[in-house]
């Protein structure tokens, strides 16, 4: 695992290195607040059932944008050759590049916890889908990071990696969807609404944590870490 973390120190650090980081975050924090906050004071009620409403759909392409780079700028700048001489497995690389995203991502999201302390002092929100709802959001975003780390593997030119990503998750995100099963076969339909995040995100967002949801998302992210560590193989087969 000291490799593992080195890794994620490193990565981690990357990501404050330029003022790329804090544009990402100061962005996604102004305007998941803003579109939170135009509708909270209308529906009169203190609930954050709002915020995590659009939150999965910030996140669709927030993510992609923080993850396209992690590969696809190694590949361009030709270091992802030195990386693979160090003396690291592919599974510790990948792992570590995930850990770094993830706490970048753990960071931005702590940032809105102001969000639901307002609302406490502004009435009784129900703790429990707010607690329910950050699970979620942390499960969800765990996903989207490890199908975003996968796609950039793919590719050396990050603007596909984004395109592809936020493609990927979407699909995923709303495979389960009514408007998507309403004409499906009955067959599938009851695949279709497990594999769709987000119906895993709604039933976790309301409060009331069930363990498949749970192992779906962890299922999920090792599905794709997984991917991505083979990907990273196969260049050296090449």
């Amino acid at each position: 695992m000291r490799n593992v973390f080195a890794v994620m120190r490193k990565e981690f650090r990357g990501y404050f290195d330029s003022p790329i980081a804090y544009i990402y975050i100061t962005f996604f924090t102004v305007l998941s607040t803003w579109l939170f906050m135009r509708s909270f004071f209308l529906v009169n009620q203190a609930t954050m059932r709002g915020y995590f409403g659009i939150l999965p759909w910030l996140l669709l392409f927030f993510i992609p944008a923080v993850t396209m780079r992690l590969w696809a700028e190694e590949k361009k700048l030709g270091t992802i050759e030195l990386l693979m001489t160090l003396p690291l497995k592919d599974s510790e690389v990948v792992f570590g590049k995930f850990l770094a995203s993830f706490l970048f991502l753990a960071v931005t999201l702590v940032l809105s916890l102001a969000l639901p302390i307002m609302v406490s002092m502004l009435g009784e929100p129900d703790l429990g889908s707010i607690a329910g709802g950050y699970l979620g959001a942390i499960l969800l975003g765990g996903a989207y990071l490890a199908i975003g780390l996968f796609v950039s593997s793919l590719t050396e030119n990050q603007i596909i990696a984004f395109i592809i990503g936020v493609t990927i998750t979407f699909l995923l995100f709303v495979i389960g969807e009514e408007f998507v099963v309403y004409n499906a076969p009955d067959a599938i339909v009851p695949m279709l609404k497990f594999l769709g995040m987000g119906a895993h995100f709604d039933s976790i967002g309301r409060g009331v944590v069930d363990s498949r949801d749970v192992i779906y998302y962890l299922s999920m992210i090792g599905f794709f870490l997984f991917l991505n560590v083979r990907s990273v193989e196969s260049r050296k087969w090449k």
